[in-house]
């Protein structure tokens, strides 16, 4: 391939994507994994992990059995590396667009043992504020599966013991969550003080202002630090009214809300979210491509196969023009997306 100057990065890598074009995970439908995974790769993102809502335990049971049919099978798409498990285990006065009536702690949860039984999940979310929950933070760490704190109101203090038994992530980070206080740092202060947390950030510049996104960068660092899109059903869709998983959203303006003004995920892309999230930090890519590769890598171990470009590892990498726009998507050494615009000579 004849890059012709363009910029040479790893594939992207987006730990929280709940769905695109109509299509959610909890659809429970391969069919609709691989819509999502084939939107991916437009925009740079060559692995992903589908998030899941609270909900049922039949409906979440069945979102991951169909995790595992396509499992690193999409043809044409973002290879789909497993689950991120958003719940039930939350605050429910930190919700957000989350489904009350389904939120629970994980005290006798038989469910619960079943799903981090399953090789699909790579991330648990939970509020480890909650002390029914820390016998599955435990259990996850014991496992290897990353534990995150999110829509949490845990105090400082709780997330240094949450942190002592094995939570390393923020969901979200400074979403659904206790505000920073000056006496009250809580898990936003936790999360920018702990070398052991890493951070999400939705970079849409609406979830967090540009301001507080140079904060957390400043404080993290680009392997503190991750970008994710928390993309819902309504991503790659027009303005309108939609159903987010049996509840009723307005889009607007690219904002996704609830009746209530409550925000209810984003419609960002990975490629969007590093073009704002460079522009606000003022560095450059040469700097920043471990947000959207390396470090996601790294928060799910997969860092010995994908992340970066060296030799031994997946062939996944994105070419970028000098605006940040994707013109080629490769995953493990096959091209899956090439903008019609670009100017590639590819042989072979």
């Amino acid at each position: 391939i004849d890059a012709n100057g363009l910029n040479l990065l790893p594939g992207f890598i987006d730990l929280h994507v709940h769905g695109a074009l109509g299509q959610d995970t909890m659809d429970a439908s391969p069919e609709a994994l691989e819509i999502i995974g084939r939107y991916l790769v437009q925009h740079g993102v060559t692995s992903f992990l589908a998030a899941t809502w609270a909900a049922t335990d039949d409906r979440i049971t069945r979102a991951l059995q169909a995790i595992g049919k396509v499992y690193g099978q999409i043809r044409n798409g973002a290879t789909l590396l497993g689950a991120y498990l958003e719940g039930p285990y939350l605050n429910p006065n930190r919700a957000g667009a989350q489904a009350h009536e389904f939120i629970r702690s994980a005290a006798n949860h038989e469910a619960a043992r079943q799903w981090i039984d399953d090789e699909m999940v790579r991330v648990v979310v939970l509020a480890p504020e909650n002390p029914e929950n820390l016998w599955l933070v435990e259990e996850c760490a014991r496992k290897g599966i990353t534990v995150a704190a999110g829509h949490t109101a845990a105090t400082y203090e709780e997330m240094q013991v949450a942190v002592t038994r094995g939570v390393r992530h923020l969901s979200h980070c400074f979403n659904a969550m206790g505000n920073l206080h000056h006496r009250q740092p809580g898990v936003i202060g936790a999360g920018l003080t702990m070398p052991e947390l890493r951070c999400e950030l939705i970079a849409d510049n609406i979830h967090v202002h540009p301001a507080v996104q140079q904060i957390l960068y400043q404080a993290k660092g680009p392997y503190g630090m991750l970008l994710v899109s928390d993309c819902t059903r309504t991503t790659g869709l027009p303005d309108g009214e939609y159903d987010l998983d049996s509840r009723r959203v307005v889009v607007k303006d690219d904002i996704v809300r609830l009746s209530d003004g409550t925000l209810a995920g984003s419609r960002l892309a990975l490629d969007q979210a590093l073009r704002n999230f460079s522009t606000n930090v003022h560095r450059p890519l040469s700097e920043l491509w471990p947000v959207v590769s390396l470090t996601p890598a790294r928060t799910i171990g997969i860092a010995h196969q994908k992340g970066v470009l060296e030799l031994g590892h997946d062939a996944d990498l994105v070419l970028l023009d000098d605006a940040h726009q994707v013109q080629l998507t490769m995953t493990e050494g096959s091209i899956v997306y090439q903008a019609q615009a670009s100017n590639l000579q590819i042989n072979g």
